[in-house]
C-alpha cells in the first residue's frame, strides 16, 4: 500500500519535473493525425528569440494549455504547434548591443559575419525559451515545432512575396514612411507608437515676396521649416483668396515659394495658413502631390540635417529646432510660442522619435486583402471572444493603408527581388542566374528584409506544410482558436485573417480569444522602467507552476486586464495543499485486506448502490452540476469562471463537507456488516469524486492532479492526461437532496456562527434546540448525527414546538425555522454579561467620537471627499455592531 501513498509535504519542484519528463517520454503531446478524430488546433503565438518569457507569456500559454488538454481529454485529434519568431528589429537591436559590450560594431563586422552571430543567439534564447515552456507545462506537440526563418517557413516566405508581386499587389516606390534613425529602418504606421507630450508650438512670419505684409503659419517642427515648398490655405477662406497663386519668403533660406489652396486645410485652426512640407508629413506629401510642389528632403536616415538644409547641415534635428527658433527670433519673424500638448509618434522597439521620410520602398496593396477578412468575421466564419473586438478590428481594416514591408536591416528574410545594371527587377522564387532582359549574370540582391510581421502572418499555414500539400495541412487547418492579447489585433490577428484567405481561402482560425494585460498589485503595466515585473520562473521556482497557472487562470475574464498580487499566489499555493491534504486523506482511509492491499470496489455511476446517503446523494448531484456548469464555461471561454467552479467545489463542497462526513463512517467503531458496507460505499464514493474532480482540474493545474490521480485505485488509462473527460449524467442529478443538504448547511453555519459569538472553543460540545415541522423537521433528524460532528452540537433535539429556551442565543432561519443555543452551563453567563456590556460601552465611545467629526464643519469643509465618506462607512458598521450587542445582552438577560 506505501507505494499508493501521497508524501506528507507537497513538493511541487519535484513533482513537476517528474511529470513533465514521464508525459514528454510518453509522447502524449504528439498529435496522432488520426482521420476518424474530430482535429482540435491551436497555433502558439510565438515568442521572440529576444530574452524569457514574461508574465503575459505565462497567461497566454496557460490559456492555450487549458483548452488543449480539455479538448485531448475530450477524444479530440488535438494539435498545439509551439515555435519561436525571429523578430527581426528587435533581436537585431538585442544583439548589437550585446555586441556594442563587447566593443563590436555589426557594421565594420559585416552582413554574414553578424548574422552567424544572431544564429548563435538564436539557438541559446530558443533552449531557453522551451526550457521555460517545459517548466510552465505546455503539451505543446514538440515533434513538430517551428521557426519562422526554417527552411519550410522560409519557403512559404517567399512563394507568398512573389504571388503577391505577380498578381500587382506588391509593389516598389517612393513614398512617405515612417523611419527609425536608431534602428536605421523604415517602420509600418503599426510599428509607430503615438505618445501624448508637452511641447510647444511656434507661429511664424513668411513675409510675402510683394513685400506687401507676411502670413504666419503655425508648427510643433520648426526645423522642418527649412524644407517648405508651400504654404497652403483653403479655398474657401476670404482672408487669402486674393493671394493664392502669390508668393512668399521662405526665412532663414530666402527661397520662393507660392501659396496654394486646398480642401485639407482647417480655416478655423491658427491663422488658417499652414507651411507644406511634403518631404518630412505625409498630409504635406498629399498636398504637394496634388499641387506639384518641390519634395525637398532637410532631414536625413541619420536624423541630422542634410545640405539642403543650408547652414544648418549635420545639426541633430532637435538641436537644429533651437537654433532655427533664436535665428527667426533674431530676425523679429516669431509671432509668438505657446504650449502645446500633441501625439508625437515613437519607434515601438526603441523608442526614438519618429521621422516622416521620402523613402523608397517595398509595399502591400492592402484593399484587395482587407475586404475578404472583413467579409469573413462579419459572415461569422471567424469570432472574437469578446465580441467587442470585432469592431476594433473591423475599424483598422476598413482604414487601412498600404503596409510597408521592407526594413532595412539584416536580421530577417530577404526580398527575393535582383537588380541588374540595365534597370530590370527580377522577383522570382528562385535566384536568378541572368538577366532576362539582357542576359547579364552581375545581379544584386536588395539588401532588404520583410517586415518581422510578414512572415509571423503565414504562421496558421505555414507551420502546416504549405505550400506543400501535406497531410497536417489537410487534416489541422483551418485552426481552432488563437489566444493572443488586444494590443496585437492589428500587428498579427488582421494579417494572418488577410494571408490566409487570399492563400488558403479559408480563414485561418474559427475562433479569437482576446486575453488583457497581466498587471502589477497597483493596476500598472508591468516594464522595466518601473521595476515591477515579476518573473514568472521565479513564481513556479517558489510556489510551483499549479499554482501560477491557477493564480492566472482564475485572474482572467476573456479581454480584460488583471492584476498579479502576491495574495493570490499564495492563496494558489494553499489551494494545491489543500488538494494535497484530502487526497492524502482519501488514500489513507481506503481500508486493506487480510494481505495488506486496498479493498476497494470501484463505484459505478450508472449502477448505483442501494445504501447510498442523502449526503452521498447532495455530493453526487454537485459534482454533476459542477461538470455542467464548467463544461458550459468553458466552451464560452470563460477560464476564471470555470476555474473558479472547481475551487468552490473541491474546497467547499469535496473537501470542508464530504470529506468532514465520511469521518463519521470511517471512524465508526461498529463491526456489523451494514456498517461495514457503509464504509465501503463511502471509500468507493470518494475514489469516484476524487478521480472525477482531478479530471476536471488537469487543465488548470496539470502536474498535481496527474500526481494524485496515478495513486488512485482501478485507473483505466495510463495518464492522466489522456483519461476521458467528465460527463454529466442524469443517473446523478438528486435536486430535492440537494435542497434538504442544503437545509443541513445552513443549521450547521447558523450553529457556529451562535458559537463565535460566546467564543465557544471548537470541539466543545453543547446542546443546540432547533424548532422545526414538517420534511424539514424529518431531514434533520435523519442528518443529525452529521449536525453534531460538524457543530459540536449535543445533545441535539428538533421539535416544532418547542419555546425559546432562556438565556440563549437565537438564528432565524427561512421556512419558520428557528435555531437555539442554550448557554446555562456552558458558559459563565456574569461573565459572558459583563464582557458585553464593556464592549457596549467602547463601541458607543467609538460612535460619539465618529459622530463628533461628521458634525464639525471644519472636518467637512477640510477633509477630502473619501475621507470624510470612510467615516460615514464607519458610523454605520458602528450603528450595525451596536444593534448586534444590544440584541446579544437582551438574549441573555431574557
Amino acid at each position: 500500500m506505501t507505494e499508493k501513498m501521497l508524501p506528507t509535504v507537497y513538493d511541487p519542484h519535484t513533482v513537476e519535473l517528474e511529470k513533465y519528463q514521464y508525459w514528454l517520454e510518453g509522447n502524449y503531446f504528439q498529435a496522432s493525425g488520426d482521420p476518424e478524430k474530430e482535429p482540435f488546433t491551436i497555433v502558439i503565438p510565438p515568442p521572440n528569440v529576444t530574452g524569457s518569457l514574461h508574465m503575459g507569456h505565462a497567461l497566454n500559454n496557460t490559456v492555450q494549455d487549458v483548452l488543449i488538454r480539455r479538448r485531448r481529454m475530450q477524444g479530440y485529434d488535438t494539435l498545439w504547434l509551439p515555435g519561436c519568431d525571429h523578430a527581426g528589429i528587435a533581436t537585431q537591436n538585442v544583439v548589437e548591443k550585446h555586441l556594442a559590450e563587447e566593443g563590436i560594431n555589426s557594421r565594420e563586422l559585416g552582413r554574414e559575419a553578424f548574422l552567424e552571430r544572431v544564429w548563435a543567439w538564436k539557438d541559446t534564447y530558443h533552449q531557453r525559451i522551451t526550457r521555460q515552456l517545459h517548466r510552465l507545462g505546455v503539451s505543446c506537440d514538440w515533434s513538430r515545432e517551428r521557426f519562422t526563418m526554417d527552411e519550410g517557413c522560409s519557403k512559404a516566405v517567399r512563394k507568398v512575396f512573389v504571388d503577391l508581386y505577380k498578381r500587382g499587389l506588391i509593389y516598389r516606390g517612393d513614398y512617405m514612411i515612417n523611419w527609425c534613425a536608431r534602428c536605421s529602418t523604415a517602420l509600418s504606421d503599426i510599428e509607430v507608437e503615438h505618445e501624448e507630450e508637452a511641447s510647444t508650438i511656434t507661429h511664424i512670419l513668411y513675409p510675402l515676396a510683394s513685400g506687401q505684409g507676411n502670413i504666419t503659419v503655425a508648427t510643433t517642427r520648426p526645423e522642418s521649416m527649412l524644407g517648405d515648398s508651400g504654404v497652403a490655405v483653403h479655398p474657401d477662406d476670404e482672408r487669402y483668396r486674393d493671394l493664392v497663386g502669390e508668393k512668399v519668403i521662405l526665412p532663414l533660406l530666402n527661397r520662393e515659394i507660392p501659396i496654394v489652396a486646398d480642401d485639407y486645410v482647417d480655416p478655423e485652426f491658427g491663422s488658417g495658413a499652414v507651411k507644406v512640407t511634403p518631404g518630412h508629413d505625409p498630409n504635406d506629401f498629399a498636398i504637394g502631390q496634388r499641387h506639384s510642389l518641390e519634395i525637398i528632403k532637410v532631414i536625413g536616415e541619420d536624423a541630422k540635417m542634410t545640405r539642403a538644409a543650408g547652414p544648418y547641415e549635420g545639426m541633430d534635428r532637435f538641436d537644429c529646432r533651437e537654433k532655427v527658433i533664436e535665428d527667426l527670433k533674431a530676425l523679429e519673424l516669431i509671432n509668438r510660442i505657446e504650449d502645446y500638448e500633441h501625439s508625437i509618434g515613437h519607434c515601438q522597439r526603441c523608442d526614438t522619435v519618429v521621422e516622416p521620410l521620402i523613402s523608397r520602398q517595398w509595399f502591400v496593396e492592402m484593399k484587395p486583402l482587407a475586404e475578404p477578412a472583413i467579409d469573413a468575421v462579419k459572415d461569422g466564419q471567424t469570432r472574437f471572444v469578446p465580441q467587442r473586438f470585432t469592431r476594433i478590428y473591423q475599424d483598422w481594416l476598413e482604414n487601412i493603408r498600404d503596409w510597408c514591408i521592407s526594413r532595412q536591416i539584416w536580421w530577417g528574410h530577404r526580398i527575393p527581388a535582383w537588380y541588374c545594371s540595365c534597370g530590370e527587377v527580377i522577383v522570382d522564387y528562385q535566384e536568378p542566374k541572368n538577366c532576362p532582359a539582357c542576359g547579364d549574370s552581375a545581379l544584386k540582391q536588395d539588401p532588404d528584409v520583410l517586415d518581422t510581421w510578414f512572415s509571423s502572418a503565414l504562421w496558421p499555414f505555414s507551420t502546416l506544410g504549405w505550400p506543400e500539400q501535406t497531410y497536417d495541412l489537410e487534416h489541422f487547418y483551418p485552426t481552432s482558436v488563437l489566444v493572443t492579447g488586444y494590443d496585437i489585433i492589428f500587428f498579427w490577428v488582421a494579417r494572418m485573417m488577410f494571408m490566409g484567405l487570399a492563400f488558403k481561402e479559408q480563414v485561418p482560425f474559427e475562433t479569437v480569444y482576446i486575453t488583457g494585460l497581466v498587471r502589477d498589485a497597483l493596476g500598472r503595466k508591468m516594464s522595466k522602467s518601473l521595476g515591477n515585473g515579476v518573473d514568472p520562473l521565479e513564481v513556479i521556482e517558489n510556489y510551483g507552476a499549479d499554482t501560477l497557472r491557477f493564480t492566472l487562470v482564475t485572474g482572467q475574464t476573456p479581454g480584460n486586464d488583471q492584476r498579479f498580487r502576491q495574495e493570490s499566489v499564495e492563496a494558489g499555493r494553499n489551494f494545491a495543499n489543500k488538494i494535497w491534504n484530502a487526497s492524502r486523506f482519501v488514500l489513507m482511509n481506503l481500508g486493506q485486506d487480510e494481505d495488506g492491499h486496498q479493498s476497494f470496489v470501484p463505484f459505478d455511476p450508472e449502477q448505483l448502490p442501494q445504501n447510498l446517503k442523502r449526503v452521498d446523494r447532495w455530493i453526487l448531484h454537485r459534482f454533476n452540476e459542477t461538470v455542467k456548469k464548467v463544461d458550459e464555461l468553458l466552451d464560452e471561454y470563460e477560464l476564471g469562471e470555470a476555474a473558479r467552479a472547481v475551487y468552490e467545489y473541491l474546497w467547499n463542497d469535496f473537501c470542508d463537507w464530504y470529506l468532514e462526513m465520511s469521518k463519521y463512517y470511517l471512524y465508526l467503531k461498529d463491526n456489523r456488516p451494514e456498517a461495514e458496507e457503509d464504509r465501503q460505499r463511502n471509500r468507493s464514493l470518494l475514489v469516484f469524486l476524487l478521480d472525477g474532480v482531478m479530471r476536471l482540474l488537469h487543465p488548470i493545474m496539470p502536474f498535481i492532479s496527474e500526481e494524485i490521480w496515478q495513486k488512485l485505485p482501478n485507473r483505466q488509462e495510463e495518464a492522466l492526461l489522456i483519461a476521458a473527460w467528465p460527463q454529466s449524467a442524469k443517473s446523478l442529478e438528486f435536486p430535492q437532496d440537494a435542497k434538504d443538504f442544503a437545509l443541513v448547511q445552513e443549521v450547521v453555519r447558523a450553529i457556529r456562527n451562535l458559537r463565535s459569538q460566546v467564543q465557544l472553543v471548537p470541539g466543545k460540545k453543547a446542546p443546540v434546540i432547533v424548532r422545526a415541522g414538517g420534511d424539514a423537521a424529518t431531514c434533520l433528524e435523519d442528518e443529525s448525527h452529521h449536525i453534531k460532528e460538524l457543530a459540536f452540537a449535543d445533545p441535539i433535539t428538533v421539535d416544532p414546538e418547542i419555546a425559546k429556551p432562556k438565556q440563549a442565543l437565537a438564528a432565524i432561519l427561512g421556512e419558520g425555522i428557528e435555531v437555539y443555543l442554550p448557554l446555562e452551563g456552558v458558559i459563565d453567563l456574569e461573565a459572558e454579561l459583563t464582557r458585553l456590556k464593556k464592549e457596549l460601552s467602547q463601541v458607543e465611545a467609538e460612535i460619539k467620537k465618529t459622530e463628533g467629526k461628521l458634525q464639525s464643519i471644519g472636518f467637512r469643509e477640510k477633509a477630502p471627499a473619501e475621507v470624510i465618506e470612510k467615516e460615514k462607512n464607519r458610523r454605520e458598521e458602528q450603528g450595525e455592531k451596536l444593534n448586534k450587542l444590544r440584541q446579544r445582552l437582551q438574549e441573555l438577560s431574557s
